[in-house]
């Protein structure tokens, strides 16, 4: 294992800054504009409206837990579940055609949405990594031993 390059701590700098804050960004969304969130909740889960406020709590710890050193991992950990556990409101949202207030999407849209829930849990958890914690590759190609 070794240190990253600085390039390389720069742009984990950047997912970490980025994501923390746009998890920040969104959880307080969840307070300021709580009706969009409660509309893509499933029609099978109880109290979307508390639903919608624990998940806008569980986003704002989250994200700002991703700029303390102390709280990183668990707050990447924390990450990758919440986008577990709210890929059943995307799915909802293509099934029943929920659009964004505001915006008029084709429903091929709601759809494409969908994989990118994997690419937030890849970020999470490059979030969470230890900069000292990476491998890199040798000149042969095989990782150092």
């Amino acid at each position: 294992m070794t240190d990253l390059s600085p390039g390389r701590a720069r742009v984990l700098r950047i997912v970490r800054a980025g994501l923390g804050a746009l998890m920040c960004g969104v959880g307080l969304l969840h307070f300021v504009s709580p009706g969009p969130f409660a509309e893509i909740v499933p029609s099978y889960l109880p109290y979307p409206g508390l639903l919608v406020a624990v998940s806008g709590v569980f986003e704002i710890a989250l994200g700002a837990g991703l700029f303390l050193p102390r709280t990183r991992k668990l707050a990447s950990l924390g990450l990758v579940l919440l986008y577990v556990a709210v890929f059943p409101a995307n799915i909802y949202m293509a099934m029943h055609h929920i659009q964004p207030r505001g915006l008029s999407l084709p429903e091929w849209a709601a759809w494409a949405r969908l994989p990118f829930q994997a690419v937030f849990i890849a970020l999470a958890i490059v979030a969470g990594r230890d900069p000292t914690g990476f491998a890199t590759r040798s000149s042969a190609g095989d990782l150092p031993t």
